[in-house]
């Protein structure tokens, strides 16, 4: 069974950075694209960076563009999220995802989520 384990997430203040990485257990890594989603408070989930499976390939929404960086370490199982210059508007709950696209239209698995509070 395949696990999905986020962290890096916290309080950081406006303009400050912070590195979200997401451990994958229980299936091939490399065979998988992956990506990173976020789900402001009372708001759906978006995608916010995907990746494909060698990492030559990387999608980001405009809303990060210049500022967000997703990067994948096939031999660590572990895909990361570089975020700068972060924004009030960027506090949520940042998930990881599996799926079958590096753009994640479709996604295989979930993490549980890691909560990402940016203060002004």
């Amino acid at each position: 069974q395949v696990q999905l384990v986020e962290s890096g997430g916290g309080l950081v203040q406006v303009g400050g950075s912070l590195r979200l990485s997401c451990a994958v257990s229980g299936r091939t890594f490399s065979n998988y694209d992956a990506g990173w989603f976020r789900q402001p408070p009372g708001k759906e989930r978006d995608f916010v960076a995907g990746i494909s499976r060698s990492g030559s390939s990387t999608y980001y929404a405009d809303s990060v563009k210049g500022r967000f960086t997703i990067s994948r370490d096939n031999a660590k199982n572990t895909v990361y999220l570089q975020m700068n210059s972060l924004k009030p508007e960027d506090t949520a709950i940042y998930y990881c995802a599996l799926c079958h696209s590096s753009r994640c239209s479709n996604v295989r698995s979930w993490g549980q989520g890691t909560q990402v509070t940016v203060s002004s």
